[in-house]
């Protein structure tokens, strides 16, 4: 059977959209982010990255975050890190995020 996938990231027990090969709800993503190893938030962090839309991104996690832990998440972006390079550059050069 399949899983329903869900755009409404309010939803705690809804399986986001982005997750179609590893269905978790929200909470458990979340939950995830909070107590999982360093290799797993990264893992998480970077597939969330290149899979969810941009705007929903922020759903799961600070663009600090991504800033502070960039070299991590590099790894995981695939078609996606170009994309993220340029926002961070950009939030960098305006001082919205730290540099690294």
């Amino acid at each position: 059977m399949g899983v329903l996938l869900s755009t409404d990231l309010d939803d705690p027990q809804a399986i986001p959209y982005f997750l179609w090969d590893e269905p978790r709800s929200v909470a458990e993503v979340k939950a995830a982010l909070r107590t999982g190893s360093p290799a797993e938030t990264s893992r998480l962090l970077g597939k969330i990255l290149r899979e969810a839309r941009d705007t929903d991104v922020w759903r799961f996690v600070t663009p600090d975050e991504v800033s502070r832990r960039w070299s991590e998440l590099v790894p995981y972006l695939g078609r996606r890190r170009p994309f993220w390079e340029f926002l961070l550059g950009r939030w960098r050069s305006e001082g919205l995020v730290d540099g690294q």
